[in-house]
Protein backbone atom coordinates (compact mmCIF):
# COMPACT_ATOMS: atom_id res chain seq x y z
CA UNK A 1 0.00 0.00 0.00
CA UNK A 2 1.27 3.48 -0.86
CA UNK A 3 2.76 5.58 1.99
CA UNK A 4 0.17 8.36 1.56
CA UNK A 5 -2.68 5.90 2.02
CA UNK A 6 -1.01 4.27 5.02
CA UNK A 7 -0.51 7.69 6.62
CA UNK A 8 -4.16 8.55 5.96
CA UNK A 9 -5.38 5.36 7.64
CA UNK A 10 -3.12 5.96 10.66
CA UNK A 11 -4.27 9.59 11.06
CA UNK A 12 -7.95 8.65 10.73
CA UNK A 13 -7.54 5.82 13.24
CA UNK A 14 -5.91 8.11 15.81
CA UNK A 15 -8.46 10.88 15.24
CA UNK A 16 -11.50 8.63 15.69
CA UNK A 17 -9.92 6.80 18.60
CA UNK A 18 -9.30 10.02 20.56
CA UNK A 19 -12.39 12.04 19.62
CA UNK A 20 -15.02 9.34 19.12
CA UNK A 21 -14.14 6.06 20.82
CA UNK A 22 -12.41 7.42 23.94
CA UNK A 23 -15.17 9.89 24.96
CA UNK A 24 -17.84 7.23 24.54
CA UNK A 25 -15.74 4.65 26.38
CA UNK A 26 -15.10 7.07 29.25
CA UNK A 27 -18.79 7.77 29.72
CA UNK A 28 -19.76 4.11 29.45
CA UNK A 29 -17.02 2.94 31.82
CA UNK A 30 -18.04 5.52 34.43
CA UNK A 31 -21.78 5.09 34.10
CA UNK A 32 -22.17 1.38 33.29
CA UNK A 33 -22.47 0.40 36.93
CA UNK A 34 -25.66 -1.65 37.52
CA UNK A 35 -26.06 -0.17 40.99
CA UNK A 36 -25.80 3.44 39.76
CA UNK A 37 -28.03 2.78 36.75
CA UNK A 38 -30.54 1.11 39.03
CA UNK A 39 -30.46 4.13 41.35
CA UNK A 40 -31.04 6.49 38.44
CA UNK A 41 -33.91 4.40 37.05
CA UNK A 42 -35.49 4.13 40.52
CA UNK A 43 -35.51 7.89 41.03
CA UNK A 44 -38.98 9.36 40.35
CA UNK A 45 -37.35 12.59 39.13
CA UNK A 46 -35.22 10.80 36.53
CA UNK A 47 -38.09 8.50 35.57
CA UNK A 48 -40.17 11.57 34.79
CA UNK A 49 -37.28 13.05 32.78
CA UNK A 50 -36.94 9.91 30.65
CA UNK A 51 -40.69 9.66 30.15
CA UNK A 52 -40.85 13.30 29.04
CA UNK A 53 -37.90 12.80 26.66
CA UNK A 54 -39.74 9.84 25.09
CA UNK A 55 -42.93 11.87 24.79
CA UNK A 56 -41.07 14.74 23.12
CA UNK A 57 -39.45 12.35 20.64
CA UNK A 58 -42.68 10.56 19.74
CA UNK A 59 -44.87 13.67 19.47
CA UNK A 60 -42.23 15.60 17.52
CA UNK A 61 -41.66 12.74 15.08
CA UNK A 62 -45.40 12.33 14.52
CA UNK A 63 -45.78 16.06 13.88
CA UNK A 64 -42.86 16.01 11.45
CA UNK A 65 -44.37 13.03 9.62
CA UNK A 66 -47.79 14.70 9.39
CA UNK A 67 -46.17 17.82 7.93
CA UNK A 68 -43.60 16.22 5.61
CA UNK A 69 -45.45 13.32 3.96
CA UNK A 70 -48.35 15.37 2.47
CA UNK A 71 -45.91 18.04 1.28
CA UNK A 72 -43.65 15.47 -0.36
CA UNK A 73 -46.62 13.77 -2.06
CA UNK A 74 -47.89 17.09 -3.42
CA UNK A 75 -44.44 18.01 -4.71
CA UNK A 76 -43.95 14.64 -6.41
CA UNK A 77 -47.40 14.29 -8.00
CA UNK A 78 -48.56 17.74 -9.09
CA UNK A 79 -47.53 20.89 -10.93
CA UNK A 80 -48.40 24.14 -9.17
CA UNK A 81 -47.28 27.78 -9.14
CA UNK A 82 -44.00 28.36 -7.34
CA UNK A 83 -42.90 24.70 -7.42
CA UNK A 84 -39.38 25.64 -8.48
CA UNK A 85 -39.02 27.67 -5.27
CA UNK A 86 -40.44 25.05 -2.93
CA UNK A 87 -37.23 23.23 -2.00
CA UNK A 88 -35.54 26.52 -1.21
CA UNK A 89 -38.48 27.52 1.02
CA UNK A 90 -38.30 24.15 2.76
CA UNK A 91 -34.75 24.99 3.85
CA UNK A 92 -35.81 28.17 5.66
CA UNK A 93 -36.41 26.48 9.05
CA UNK A 94 -32.82 25.21 8.94
CA UNK A 95 -31.40 28.74 9.17
CA UNK A 96 -32.47 29.16 12.79
CA UNK A 97 -31.56 26.58 15.44
CA UNK A 98 -34.58 25.70 17.60
CA UNK A 99 -32.49 26.83 20.56
CA UNK A 100 -32.57 30.40 19.21
CA UNK A 101 -36.07 30.05 17.76
CA UNK A 102 -37.37 29.49 21.29
CA UNK A 103 -36.76 33.19 21.93
CA UNK A 104 -39.19 34.14 19.17
CA UNK A 105 -41.65 31.46 20.22
CA UNK A 106 -41.76 32.86 23.76
CA UNK A 107 -42.62 36.29 22.37
CA UNK A 108 -45.54 34.82 20.41
CA UNK A 109 -46.97 32.50 23.07
CA UNK A 110 -45.84 34.21 26.27
CA UNK A 111 -48.41 35.43 28.79
CA UNK A 112 -48.14 38.99 27.42
CA UNK A 113 -47.13 37.87 23.93
CA UNK A 114 -48.61 38.32 20.48
CA UNK A 115 -51.31 35.65 20.68
CA UNK A 116 -52.69 36.70 24.08
CA UNK A 117 -52.62 40.34 22.98
CA UNK A 118 -54.74 39.41 19.97
CA UNK A 119 -57.16 37.49 22.19
CA UNK A 120 -57.51 40.45 24.54
CA UNK A 121 -58.38 42.66 21.56
CA UNK A 122 -61.47 40.44 21.14
CA UNK A 123 -62.16 40.52 24.90
CA UNK A 124 -61.00 36.91 25.39
CA UNK A 125 -59.10 36.08 28.58
CA UNK A 126 -55.38 35.35 28.08
CA UNK A 127 -54.27 31.72 28.04
CA UNK A 128 -51.12 30.36 29.69
CA UNK A 129 -49.84 28.69 26.53
CA UNK A 130 -46.39 27.90 27.97
CA UNK A 131 -47.53 26.79 31.41
CA UNK A 132 -47.93 23.15 32.50
CA UNK A 133 -48.40 20.80 29.54
CA UNK A 134 -48.33 23.79 27.22
CA UNK A 135 -44.57 24.02 27.67
CA UNK A 136 -44.20 20.39 26.61
CA UNK A 137 -46.18 20.94 23.40
CA UNK A 138 -44.26 24.16 22.73
CA UNK A 139 -40.98 22.20 22.81
CA UNK A 140 -42.44 19.59 20.42
CA UNK A 141 -43.81 22.21 18.03
CA UNK A 142 -40.57 24.22 17.89
CA UNK A 143 -38.52 21.10 17.19
CA UNK A 144 -41.01 19.81 14.60
CA UNK A 145 -40.99 23.12 12.70
CA UNK A 146 -37.19 22.99 12.65
CA UNK A 147 -36.74 19.32 11.75
CA UNK A 148 -39.44 18.63 9.15
CA UNK A 149 -37.19 19.62 6.19
CA UNK A 150 -34.91 16.66 7.00
CA UNK A 151 -37.72 14.13 6.56
CA UNK A 152 -39.24 16.08 3.65
CA UNK A 153 -35.99 16.00 1.65
CA UNK A 154 -35.62 12.26 2.19
CA UNK A 155 -39.24 11.57 1.22
CA UNK A 156 -38.98 13.64 -1.96
CA UNK A 157 -35.90 11.66 -2.99
CA UNK A 158 -37.56 8.34 -2.11
CA UNK A 159 -40.70 9.19 -4.08
CA UNK A 160 -38.59 10.20 -7.08
CA UNK A 161 -37.05 6.69 -7.06
CA UNK A 162 -40.42 4.88 -7.14
CA UNK A 163 -41.23 3.27 -10.49
CA UNK A 164 -44.50 4.95 -11.60
CA UNK A 165 -45.47 1.89 -13.66
CA UNK A 166 -46.19 -0.02 -10.44
CA UNK A 167 -48.80 2.50 -9.36
CA UNK A 168 -50.24 2.57 -12.87
CA UNK A 169 -50.52 -1.24 -12.95
CA UNK A 170 -52.33 -1.27 -9.60
CA UNK A 171 -54.73 1.42 -10.82
CA UNK A 172 -55.49 -0.61 -13.96
CA UNK A 173 -56.32 -3.58 -11.70
CA UNK A 174 -58.92 -1.49 -9.87
CA UNK A 175 -56.97 -0.51 -6.72
CA UNK A 176 -58.17 2.73 -5.16
CA UNK A 177 -55.98 5.71 -4.31
CA UNK A 178 -55.69 4.83 -0.60
CA UNK A 179 -54.99 1.16 -1.27
CA UNK A 180 -52.26 2.02 -3.78
CA UNK A 181 -50.66 4.35 -1.26
CA UNK A 182 -50.73 1.78 1.57
CA UNK A 183 -49.71 -1.24 -0.51
CA UNK A 184 -47.29 0.24 -3.05
CA UNK A 185 -46.07 3.76 -2.31
CA UNK A 186 -45.60 3.47 1.44
CA UNK A 187 -43.57 0.21 1.35
CA UNK A 188 -41.36 1.57 -1.43
CA UNK A 189 -40.52 4.81 0.40
CA UNK A 190 -39.75 3.06 3.72
CA UNK A 191 -35.98 3.69 3.33
CA UNK A 192 -36.66 7.42 2.98
CA UNK A 193 -38.94 7.38 6.02
CA UNK A 194 -36.25 5.56 7.98
CA UNK A 195 -33.44 7.84 6.80
CA UNK A 196 -35.17 11.06 7.80
CA UNK A 197 -37.37 9.73 10.59
CA UNK A 198 -34.52 8.16 12.55
CA UNK A 199 -32.63 11.47 12.62
CA UNK A 200 -35.74 13.33 13.76
CA UNK A 201 -36.54 10.72 16.43
CA UNK A 202 -33.06 10.66 17.97
CA UNK A 203 -32.49 14.41 17.56
CA UNK A 204 -35.73 15.29 19.37
CA UNK A 205 -35.09 12.66 22.05
CA UNK A 206 -31.71 14.18 22.90
CA UNK A 207 -32.31 17.89 22.18
CA UNK A 208 -30.94 20.11 24.96
CA UNK A 209 -31.25 23.72 23.82
CA UNK A 210 -35.01 24.02 23.27
CA UNK A 211 -36.27 22.62 26.61
CA UNK A 212 -33.49 24.50 28.38
CA UNK A 213 -34.52 27.82 26.82
CA UNK A 214 -38.21 27.25 27.60
CA UNK A 215 -37.50 26.20 31.18
CA UNK A 216 -38.78 22.66 30.67
CA UNK A 217 -36.39 21.15 33.21
CA UNK A 218 -38.07 17.79 33.84
CA UNK A 219 -36.41 16.15 30.84
CA UNK A 220 -33.28 13.98 30.85
CA UNK A 221 -31.07 16.23 28.71
CA UNK A 222 -31.59 19.23 31.00
CA UNK A 223 -31.08 17.03 34.08
CA UNK A 224 -27.74 15.90 32.64
CA UNK A 225 -26.79 19.52 31.91
CA UNK A 226 -27.69 20.58 35.46
CA UNK A 227 -25.64 17.73 36.90
CA UNK A 228 -22.36 18.73 35.25
CA UNK A 229 -21.22 20.68 38.33
CA UNK A 230 -21.49 17.51 40.46
CA UNK A 231 -19.39 15.17 38.31
CA UNK A 232 -16.71 14.65 40.95
CA UNK A 233 -19.17 13.68 43.71
CA UNK A 234 -22.31 12.48 41.91
CA UNK A 235 -22.05 9.56 39.42
CA UNK A 236 -25.72 9.76 38.43
CA UNK A 237 -25.14 12.09 35.45
CA UNK A 238 -22.85 9.42 33.96
CA UNK A 239 -25.59 6.83 34.44
CA UNK A 240 -28.13 9.12 32.76
CA UNK A 241 -25.84 9.58 29.76
CA UNK A 242 -25.36 5.81 29.44
CA UNK A 243 -29.12 5.26 29.71
CA UNK A 244 -29.75 7.89 27.05
CA UNK A 245 -27.08 6.36 24.79
CA UNK A 246 -28.61 2.89 25.14
CA UNK A 247 -32.12 4.21 24.56
CA UNK A 248 -30.96 6.18 21.49
CA UNK A 249 -29.43 3.00 20.09
CA UNK A 250 -32.65 1.18 20.88
CA UNK A 251 -34.78 3.82 19.14
CA UNK A 252 -32.52 3.64 16.09
CA UNK A 253 -32.68 -0.17 16.02
CA UNK A 254 -36.46 -0.14 16.45
CA UNK A 255 -36.94 2.38 13.65
CA UNK A 256 -34.60 0.38 11.40
CA UNK A 257 -36.51 -2.82 12.17
CA UNK A 258 -39.85 -1.15 11.52
CA UNK A 259 -38.93 1.03 8.56
CA UNK A 260 -35.61 -0.23 7.22
CA UNK A 261 -35.17 -1.03 3.56
CA UNK A 262 -36.45 -4.25 2.10
CA UNK A 263 -36.14 -5.94 -1.24
CA UNK A 264 -39.09 -4.20 -2.81
CA UNK A 265 -37.70 -0.82 -1.86
CA UNK A 266 -34.86 -1.30 -4.31
CA UNK A 267 -37.16 -0.75 -7.31
CA UNK A 268 -36.02 2.28 -9.22
CA UNK A 269 -37.91 4.78 -11.34
CA UNK A 270 -38.58 3.73 -14.88
CA UNK A 271 -37.10 5.47 -17.86
CA UNK A 272 -40.26 7.48 -18.42
CA UNK A 273 -40.09 9.13 -15.00
CA UNK A 274 -42.96 10.37 -12.88
CA UNK A 275 -45.69 12.13 -14.82
CA UNK A 276 -46.86 15.07 -12.74
CA UNK A 277 -50.47 16.13 -13.09
CA UNK A 278 -51.46 19.61 -14.13
CA UNK A 279 -54.21 20.68 -11.75
CA UNK A 280 -57.12 23.00 -12.26
CA UNK A 281 -56.45 26.65 -11.55
CA UNK A 282 -57.87 26.75 -8.02
CA UNK A 283 -56.42 23.32 -7.11
CA UNK A 284 -52.93 24.36 -8.21
CA UNK A 285 -53.08 27.52 -6.13
CA UNK A 286 -54.43 25.48 -3.20
CA UNK A 287 -51.26 23.33 -3.36
CA UNK A 288 -49.15 26.47 -3.38
CA UNK A 289 -51.16 27.74 -0.43
CA UNK A 290 -50.42 24.59 1.59
CA UNK A 291 -46.68 25.05 1.12
CA UNK A 292 -46.99 28.77 1.89
CA UNK A 293 -48.95 28.07 5.09
CA UNK A 294 -46.44 25.53 6.41
CA UNK A 295 -43.54 27.83 5.53
CA UNK A 296 -45.26 30.74 7.27
CA UNK A 297 -45.74 28.68 10.45
CA UNK A 298 -42.12 27.51 10.28
CA UNK A 299 -40.75 31.04 9.98
CA UNK A 300 -42.94 32.56 12.70
CA UNK A 301 -40.08 32.23 15.23
CA UNK A 302 -37.80 33.95 12.70
CA UNK A 303 -40.28 36.81 12.31
CA UNK A 304 -40.76 37.17 16.07
CA UNK A 305 -36.99 37.15 16.55
CA UNK A 306 -36.65 39.93 13.98
CA UNK A 307 -39.36 42.07 15.60
CA UNK A 308 -37.83 41.40 19.01
CA UNK A 309 -34.43 42.52 17.78
CA UNK A 310 -35.76 45.84 16.41
CA UNK A 311 -38.83 46.33 18.61
CA UNK A 312 -39.10 48.71 21.55
CA UNK A 313 -41.68 48.24 24.30
CA UNK A 314 -43.08 45.02 22.82
CA UNK A 315 -45.20 44.08 25.80
CA UNK A 316 -48.91 43.30 25.72
CA UNK A 317 -49.25 44.19 22.03
CA UNK A 318 -49.40 42.31 18.73
CA UNK A 319 -46.52 44.32 17.24
CA UNK A 320 -43.85 46.48 18.87
CA UNK A 321 -45.05 49.98 19.68
CA UNK A 322 -41.88 51.47 18.20
CA UNK A 323 -38.61 50.38 16.65
CA UNK A 324 -35.00 50.99 17.56
CA UNK A 325 -31.42 49.92 16.95
CA UNK A 326 -30.71 50.12 20.67
CA UNK A 327 -30.72 46.35 21.19
CA UNK A 328 -27.96 45.90 18.64
CA UNK A 329 -25.97 48.69 20.28
CA UNK A 330 -26.48 47.11 23.70
CA UNK A 331 -25.47 43.73 22.33
CA UNK A 332 -22.25 45.09 20.90
CA UNK A 333 -21.48 46.91 24.15
CA UNK A 334 -22.15 43.89 26.38
CA UNK A 335 -18.96 42.43 27.78
CA UNK A 336 -19.54 38.86 26.54
CA UNK A 337 -20.83 39.56 23.03
CA UNK A 338 -17.77 40.66 21.06
CA UNK A 339 -15.50 38.10 22.78
CA UNK A 340 -18.05 35.35 22.04
CA UNK A 341 -18.08 36.27 18.33
CA UNK A 342 -14.28 36.18 18.22
CA UNK A 343 -14.26 32.89 20.14
CA UNK A 344 -16.76 31.29 17.77
CA UNK A 345 -14.80 32.49 14.74
CA UNK A 346 -11.66 30.95 16.22
CA UNK A 347 -13.27 27.65 17.23
CA UNK A 348 -15.17 27.29 13.95
CA UNK A 349 -12.19 28.17 11.75
CA UNK A 350 -10.08 25.54 13.48
CA UNK A 351 -12.93 23.02 13.19
CA UNK A 352 -13.29 23.77 9.47
CA UNK A 353 -9.59 23.21 8.85
CA UNK A 354 -9.71 19.92 10.77
CA UNK A 355 -12.79 18.82 8.82
CA UNK A 356 -11.09 19.53 5.50
CA UNK A 357 -7.83 17.88 6.56
CA UNK A 358 -9.68 14.76 7.79
CA UNK A 359 -12.70 14.78 5.48
CA UNK A 360 -10.89 14.89 2.12
CA UNK A 361 -8.66 11.84 2.69
CA UNK A 362 -11.54 10.06 4.45
CA UNK A 363 -13.76 10.53 1.37
CA UNK A 364 -10.94 9.29 -0.87
CA UNK A 365 -10.57 6.23 1.34
CA UNK A 366 -14.25 5.21 1.24
CA UNK A 367 -14.95 6.19 -2.40
CA UNK A 368 -11.69 5.60 -4.27
CA UNK A 369 -9.21 3.44 -2.35
CA UNK A 370 -11.52 1.10 -0.41
CA UNK A 371 -8.81 -0.89 1.41
CA UNK A 372 -9.68 -3.92 3.49
CA UNK A 373 -11.97 -2.83 6.34
CA UNK A 374 -12.93 0.51 4.75
CA UNK A 375 -16.53 -0.04 5.90
CA UNK A 376 -15.42 0.53 9.52
CA UNK A 377 -14.22 4.03 8.64
CA UNK A 378 -17.47 4.68 6.80
CA UNK A 379 -19.42 3.78 9.94
CA UNK A 380 -17.16 5.88 12.19
CA UNK A 381 -17.50 8.91 9.92
CA UNK A 382 -21.29 8.79 10.08
CA UNK A 383 -21.55 7.96 13.80
CA UNK A 384 -21.69 11.63 14.90
CA UNK A 385 -25.07 11.80 13.16
CA UNK A 386 -26.32 8.85 15.22
CA UNK A 387 -24.72 9.65 18.59
CA UNK A 388 -26.59 12.53 20.29
CA UNK A 389 -24.70 15.79 20.67
CA UNK A 390 -25.19 16.00 24.44
CA UNK A 391 -23.69 12.52 24.86
CA UNK A 392 -20.61 13.41 22.82
CA UNK A 393 -20.18 16.72 24.67
CA UNK A 394 -20.52 14.99 28.03
CA UNK A 395 -18.02 12.38 26.82
CA UNK A 396 -15.42 15.05 26.01
CA UNK A 397 -15.86 16.62 29.44
CA UNK A 398 -15.58 13.22 31.11
CA UNK A 399 -12.58 12.25 28.97
CA UNK A 400 -10.62 15.29 30.12
CA UNK A 401 -11.67 14.86 33.75
CA UNK A 402 -10.56 11.21 33.83
CA UNK A 403 -7.34 11.45 31.78
CA UNK A 404 -4.82 13.97 33.23
CA UNK A 405 -2.57 13.75 30.16
CA UNK A 406 -5.45 14.81 27.91
CA UNK A 407 -6.59 17.43 30.40
CA UNK A 408 -3.25 19.20 30.02
CA UNK A 409 -3.94 19.62 26.28
CA UNK A 410 -7.72 19.99 26.18
CA UNK A 411 -8.47 21.56 29.56
CA UNK A 412 -12.12 22.76 29.37
CA UNK A 413 -11.61 25.05 32.38
CA UNK A 414 -8.29 26.74 31.65
CA UNK A 415 -8.71 27.02 27.87
CA UNK A 416 -11.26 24.92 25.94
CA UNK A 417 -10.22 26.18 22.48
CA UNK A 418 -8.71 22.95 21.18
CA UNK A 419 -11.39 20.79 22.78
CA UNK A 420 -14.25 22.85 21.32
CA UNK A 421 -12.60 22.94 17.89
CA UNK A 422 -12.17 19.15 17.95
CA UNK A 423 -15.73 18.63 19.20
CA UNK A 424 -17.14 20.92 16.51
CA UNK A 425 -15.06 19.15 13.85
CA UNK A 426 -16.26 15.71 14.89
CA UNK A 427 -19.91 16.81 14.85
CA UNK A 428 -19.63 18.41 11.36
CA UNK A 429 -17.26 15.93 9.71
CA UNK A 430 -20.10 13.85 8.14
CA UNK A 431 -21.28 16.87 6.13
CA UNK A 432 -17.80 17.46 4.71
CA UNK A 433 -17.29 13.79 3.85
CA UNK A 434 -20.73 13.58 2.22
CA UNK A 435 -20.09 16.67 0.12
CA UNK A 436 -16.62 15.54 -1.00
CA UNK A 437 -17.77 11.95 -1.61
CA UNK A 438 -20.58 13.25 -3.84
CA UNK A 439 -18.01 15.15 -5.89
CA UNK A 440 -15.71 12.12 -6.17
CA UNK A 441 -18.57 9.88 -7.31
CA UNK A 442 -19.35 12.33 -10.13
CA UNK A 443 -15.71 12.68 -11.21
CA UNK A 444 -14.36 10.07 -13.67
CA UNK A 445 -11.58 8.06 -12.04
CA UNK A 446 -9.93 7.74 -15.45
CA UNK A 447 -8.56 11.28 -15.12
CA UNK A 448 -6.66 10.30 -11.97
CA UNK A 449 -5.44 7.07 -13.59
CA UNK A 450 -4.16 9.05 -16.58
CA UNK A 451 -2.21 11.40 -14.30
CA UNK A 452 -0.64 8.48 -12.45
CA UNK A 453 0.25 6.76 -15.74
CA UNK A 454 2.09 9.94 -16.73
CA UNK A 455 4.20 9.69 -13.57
CA UNK A 456 2.34 12.02 -11.22
CA UNK A 457 2.60 11.13 -7.54
CA UNK A 458 -0.46 10.58 -5.35
CA UNK A 459 0.02 14.00 -3.79
CA UNK A 460 0.35 15.75 -7.16
CA UNK A 461 -2.70 13.92 -8.51
CA UNK A 462 -4.69 15.01 -5.49
CA UNK A 463 -3.49 18.61 -5.72
CA UNK A 464 -3.65 19.12 -9.49
CA UNK A 465 -6.55 16.86 -10.55
CA UNK A 466 -8.87 15.83 -7.70
CA UNK A 467 -9.11 19.05 -5.67
CA UNK A 468 -9.83 21.36 -8.65
CA UNK A 469 -12.54 19.00 -9.94
CA UNK A 470 -14.34 18.72 -6.60
CA UNK A 471 -13.66 22.32 -5.57
CA UNK A 472 -17.35 23.29 -5.31
CA UNK A 473 -18.13 20.27 -3.12
CA UNK A 474 -15.14 21.01 -0.91
CA UNK A 475 -16.26 24.63 -0.51
CA UNK A 476 -19.79 23.57 0.43
CA UNK A 477 -18.48 21.10 3.00
CA UNK A 478 -16.22 23.77 4.49
CA UNK A 479 -19.11 26.26 4.58
CA UNK A 480 -21.31 23.83 6.47
CA UNK A 481 -18.54 22.85 8.86
CA UNK A 482 -17.84 26.51 9.64
CA UNK A 483 -21.40 27.82 9.81
CA UNK A 484 -22.99 25.02 11.80
CA UNK A 485 -20.02 25.08 14.16
CA UNK A 486 -20.72 28.77 14.77
CA UNK A 487 -24.19 27.77 15.99
CA UNK A 488 -23.41 24.47 17.74
CA UNK A 489 -25.45 24.15 20.96
CA UNK A 490 -24.63 21.04 23.04
CA UNK A 491 -20.84 21.30 22.86
CA UNK A 492 -20.96 25.05 23.49
CA UNK A 493 -23.25 24.86 26.52
CA UNK A 494 -21.38 22.01 28.17
CA UNK A 495 -17.69 22.55 27.30
CA UNK A 496 -17.43 26.36 27.64
CA UNK A 497 -17.22 26.85 31.39
CA UNK A 498 -15.87 30.40 31.74
CA UNK A 499 -17.37 33.56 30.25
CA UNK A 500 -14.04 34.48 28.66
CA UNK A 501 -14.38 31.42 26.41
CA UNK A 502 -18.12 31.55 25.65
CA UNK A 503 -19.01 30.95 21.98
CA UNK A 504 -22.05 32.61 20.41
CA UNK A 505 -24.69 30.10 21.47
CA UNK A 506 -23.55 30.09 25.09
CA UNK A 507 -23.58 33.90 25.05
CA UNK A 508 -27.13 33.93 23.64
CA UNK A 509 -28.26 31.59 26.42
CA UNK A 510 -26.64 33.70 29.14
CA UNK A 511 -28.09 36.92 27.68
CA UNK A 512 -31.58 35.41 27.54
CA UNK A 513 -31.42 34.77 31.30
CA UNK A 514 -30.92 38.47 32.11
CA UNK A 515 -34.11 40.10 33.32
CA UNK A 516 -35.41 43.13 31.43
CA UNK A 517 -33.48 43.81 28.24
CA UNK A 518 -31.69 40.45 28.17
CA UNK A 519 -34.15 38.66 25.88
CA UNK A 520 -34.18 41.58 23.39
CA UNK A 521 -30.38 41.67 23.27
CA UNK A 522 -30.40 37.90 22.75
CA UNK A 523 -32.88 38.38 19.87
CA UNK A 524 -30.58 40.93 18.25
CA UNK A 525 -27.67 38.55 18.61
CA UNK A 526 -29.78 35.63 17.33
CA UNK A 527 -30.84 37.64 14.27
CA UNK A 528 -27.21 38.03 13.29
CA UNK A 529 -26.74 34.26 13.65
CA UNK A 530 -29.84 33.62 11.53
CA UNK A 531 -28.63 35.93 8.75
CA UNK A 532 -25.19 34.35 8.82
CA UNK A 533 -26.53 30.83 8.38
CA UNK A 534 -28.99 31.97 5.69
CA UNK A 535 -26.08 33.30 3.61
CA UNK A 536 -24.30 29.98 4.04
CA UNK A 537 -27.29 27.92 2.87
CA UNK A 538 -27.85 30.27 -0.08
CA UNK A 539 -24.24 29.94 -1.17
CA UNK A 540 -24.32 26.17 -0.75
CA UNK A 541 -27.58 25.85 -2.71
CA UNK A 542 -26.08 27.86 -5.59
CA UNK A 543 -23.03 25.59 -5.67
CA UNK A 544 -24.81 22.25 -5.18
CA UNK A 545 -28.31 22.96 -6.50
CA UNK A 546 -30.72 20.08 -5.96
CA UNK A 547 -27.99 17.95 -4.37
CA UNK A 548 -28.02 20.18 -1.27
CA UNK A 549 -30.62 17.97 0.42
CA UNK A 550 -28.28 14.96 0.30
CA UNK A 551 -26.16 16.54 3.02
CA UNK A 552 -29.05 16.18 5.47
CA UNK A 553 -29.67 12.49 4.90
CA UNK A 554 -28.66 9.71 7.26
Amino acid sequence: MKPFRVLTIVVLTVFFSVFMVLPLYTVVSQGLDPAIIGEALASPVYQTGLFNAFKIAIVTTCLVFLISLPLAMLYDRFEFPGKTMVNMLMMLPMILPPFVGALGFQQIFGHYGVLNSALQYFSIAPVDWLGGEGRFYAVCLIEALHLYPILYLNLVTALANVDPSLDEAARNLGAGRLRRFLKITLPLIRPGIFAGGSIVLIWSFTELGTPLMLGYNTVTTVQIFNGITELETNPLPYALVVIMLLLSAGLYSFSRLALGSNGSAQMMKGSTGTVTRTLKYYQAWLCSGVFALITFCAVLPHMALTFGAFGLDWYGSVLPKSYTMMHFENALSHEIVIPSIMNSLKYSSLAMLVCIAIGLPAALLIVRWRPKGWQLFDVMIMMPLAVPGIIMAFGYLSMCARNPWLNQIFDPIANPTLLLAAAYAMRRLPYVVRAVAAGLEQTPETLEEAARNLGASSWMTLRRIVVPLIGANLVVGALFAFSFSMLEVSDSLILAQKSAFYPITKAIFELSQILGEGSYIACAFGLWAMAFLACTLLTASILLGKKLGSLFKF
